[in-house]
């Protein structure tokens, strides 16, 4: 493979709660391994039916306002077609519809260009499933 194109997977457990997990550290490293200081885009991409990559400020009550938020655009009930799971399960099929599944950023000099508050995350609200991948792809 051309050193051009790198990639990698994360193996994250998220446990039976939902949550917002912080990649930006594992980003950071992944682009120190792969990048040889050059410039060029980071993808990263969650191959799960029911999880979504978000760029967010964390640990200052946005990733739980995003959570809350989620619950009243997407609340736990049995209103979905998609039943099978645990109750409101149908819900977390609709995730990615507003928490895409991908996220592509630039890369600068080696180094991921976010802004001073933003990170990369990962949104899982499926509580039945607590093994997630998540997909680095450098291309510079």
């Amino acid at each position: 493979m051309s050193d051009a194109f790198s990639t990698t997977v994360l193996y994250i457990t998220t446990g039976a709660t939902e949550t917002v997990t912080d990649l930006t550290h594992d980003c950071e490293e992944f682009l120190t391994r792969t990048t040889g200081g050059r410039d060029g885009l980071l993808n990263i991409f969650v191959p799960h039916a029911t999880a979504g990559i978000a760029i967010l400020e964390t640990g200052a009550g946005s990733d739980d306002d995003l959570l809350a938020t989620l619950h009243t655009l997407l609340p736990v009930d049995d209103r979905y077609q998609h039943r099978h799971g645990s109750p409101g399960h149908g819900r977390d099929h609709v995730l990615p519809a507003l928490v895409p599944p991908h996220a592509t950023l630039p890369v600068i000099g080696g180094r991921l260009e976010l802004g001073t508050w933003q990170s990369v995350c990962l949104v899982d609200t499926n509580i039945s499933k607590d093994n997630r991948q998540v997909r680095l792809s450098f291309l510079g």
